[in-house]
């Protein structure tokens, strides 16, 4: 439903009612842009990167609350959002699938839409939503019933509404969508439920459906309503029928290559779990067991949908190594086209962003069990014993071999976005050293039930910390420095040209760190754990960042024994933006 505050019409008014339409070419200036942030990711790359330096390493010790914006209600769990700022107003998604409209001058509510959510919904992983794209006098965000949804910018509105998939099958949708040349691109999520993976694209304006790509082998995609080619060849790497509940969830979302004029997606673990069934752990003649596409990255054609090229990062995948974590194109210091991903699987890679070849692969966490390394081509180079046994080899009862994993099924990286500097020319990368014991169980697919086929649980690796930043070469894979912290990161990075490297902690701190020396230089306790994505932006010649505070995520569902260290904190939902003291800002 839609509420309106009191204050809805001067707040329209004050924020600039007479504001032009978003185009291709507001998105694609998205970074260059700063007095604006239109763009989950700062840009469609997802570098994550500001050129603004008003705010730096100076001056950044002054930084000061400017408002403060409360979520409201009891709905209070994992507030994961990158705010948009538009026209005067920001943007945010909020847990339940809610979005709200703020003026950025005063920090006041101009409009809240709440989604009628059913009864049933399977969220594996909390109640969270990444943030809203937008488009024309359009906004877009997703919902937990997994639907896409098209408010009116200004009034909060329902435009159109579309359903991506059966969230009875166990689908939903959590990330921010991405817009390209009128059309609105998602994903979807659910992997635990043996859902497929798919990538659809909706023209903005009407929400009519132009393509559908599933990303597992077998299944057919579509392009103006008809049937246009099947993802890969059938049972080229899957066994009989598993490819038809395969995985694969496209639920991080995407990024869009410009350069190459590439939509970038990852997709998530096969299903299920239990690599055994799947023929990974014994491949047959015509049939490698990789399981294709699970745990890659896909190049899309964004007209067509087609897929360009794919890099497998996890084949045979076994441990819940969703490939899903965000690609970042970016220009290499010798000005080589690159795109980098921090994989969940603990290896951070470096891709030529014109075929997605593989370049080079460094691990980014100090324990990883499940591989030796990754060879010349890009494929890991397993260590077969720490594979979880197969439960029907096991003497008794039906539990598989019981081994020890790093990291995590909550991996190296889970979702919480890297970011680069063009500055120094490093990724900074939210990392956690974490390890699990897994094995694997029987299972059968059933439609709306968890489908697993394997047990854990998971533990720290070290005593004095989980959580680690991490300031990477990428030409190297060298670390630069290392920021340590004893909670699990969960939060995103961002990176401006003053220097700086903001992010924020499950103790909810929200701090500032040299981007060269990563010694701490600013902090400020937001009364709640931080699991947002921080923006800065310019107006009126003063700097503004934002970051929102409210703990929750897959951490305190799923952590086992890390779950502990991080069940005194206390949920919440509050828009923190700091500036300046006025004296100590200038743009001149």
């Amino acid at each position: 439903m839609n509420r309106f505050v009191a204050i809805v019409v001067a707040g329209i008014l004050v924020a600039g009612a007479a504001g032009a339409n978003v185009t291709e070419e507001t998105l694609a200036n998205d970074q260059a842009s700063t007095n604006q942030i239109v763009t989950n990711g700062m840009g469609r790359d997802l570098q994550r990167y500001s050129p603004l330096e008003i705010i730096n390493k100076d001056n950044v010790g002054k930084m000061v609350p400017a408002w403060a914006f409360s979520l409201g209600g009891e709905k209070q769990r994992g507030q994961e959002t990158q705010p948009l700022i538009y026209d005067g107003v920001m943007y945010i998604t909020g847990s339940y699938s809610r979005l709200y409209a703020i003026d950025v001058m005063t920090g006041e509510e101009l409009w809240q839409y709440d989604a009628r959510l059913p009864e049933g919904i399977l969220p594996c992983c909390d109640v969270v939503n990444r943030g809203a794209a937008i488009y024309g006098d359009k906004i877009y965000f997703g919902t937990l019933d997994a639907r896409i949804v098209a408010l009116d910018l200004k009034t909060g509105d329902v435009v159109w509404r579309d359903q991506i998939a059966d969230y009875k099958a166990g689908y939903s949708y959590t990330a921010a969508p991405l817009i390209v040349d009128g059309l609105i691109v998602t994903g979807n999520s659910g992997g635990e439920f043996g859902i497929v993976g798919e990538v659809q694209a909706r023209d903005a304006e009407t929400g009519e459906l132009v393509w559908t790509r599933p990303v597992i082998e077998g299944h057919m995609g579509t392009l103006n309503g008809e049937e246009s080619t099947m993802t890969g060849e059938l049972n080229a790497t899957w066994p009989g029928d598993m490819w038809k509940t395969g995985g694969g969830a496209t639920w991080l979302g995407g990024s869009y290559d410009a350069r190459t004029d590439t939509l970038i997606f990852g997709t998530g673990n096969p299903a299920p779990w239990n690599s055994h069934l799947r023929n990974a752990g014994q491949p047959v003649e015509g049939n490698t067991g990789d399981n294709l596409y699970a745990a890659s990255r896909l190049g899309i054609d964004p007209k067509t949908g087609e897929i360009k090229w794919h890099f497998q990062s996890t084949p045979r995948e076994g441990w819940d190594y969703d490939g899903v974590n965000e690609v970042v194109a970016f220009n290499d210091r010798d000005g080589n086209q690159r795109l980098a991903t921090a994989d969940r699987n603990g290896f951070f890679y470096v891709l030529n962003a014109e075929d997605g070849a593989f370049v080079s692969a460094n691990p980014f966490v100090k324990d990883i069990t499940w591989a030796e390394g990754i060879d010349e081509t890009g494929r890991p180079i397993f260590v077969e014993d720490n594979r979880p046994g197969d439960p029907t080899e096991a003497a008794e009862g039906n539990k598989g071999e019981v081994v020890f994993s790093s990291p995590s099924f909550l991996g190296g990286k889970n979702w919480m976005p890297m970011a680069f500097s063009q500055k120094t020319g490093n990724f900074y990368v939210p990392s956690n050293e974490w390890g699990m014991d897994i094995w694997n169980e029987p299972i059968t697919y059933k439609k709306g039930a968890a489908y697993l086929g394997s047990g854990f649980t998971i533990k720290p690796n070290y005593e004095d910390h989980i959580g680690s930043l991490k300031a990477i070469d990428p030409a190297t894979g060298d670390w630069v420095w290392e920021y340590k912290n004893d909670a699990p990161l969960w939060g995103g990075v961002m990176t401006t040209a003053g220097g700086l490297v903001f992010f924020g902690t499950p103790e909810g701190k929200f701090l500032a760190l040299d981007d060269e020396t990563g010694e701490e230089l600013w902090s400020f306790q937001t009364g709640s754990g931080i699991v947002g994505q921080p923006v800065t932006w310019d107006m009126d010649g003063e700097q503004y960042v934002s970051v929102i505070s409210g703990w929750g995520g897959a951490v305190p569902l799923w952590g086992g024994e890390v779950a502990k260290k991080v069940n005194y904190l206390n949920q919440g939902g509050m828009v923190w933006t700091f500036k300046l003291p006025k004296e100590l800002a200038s743009n001149e």
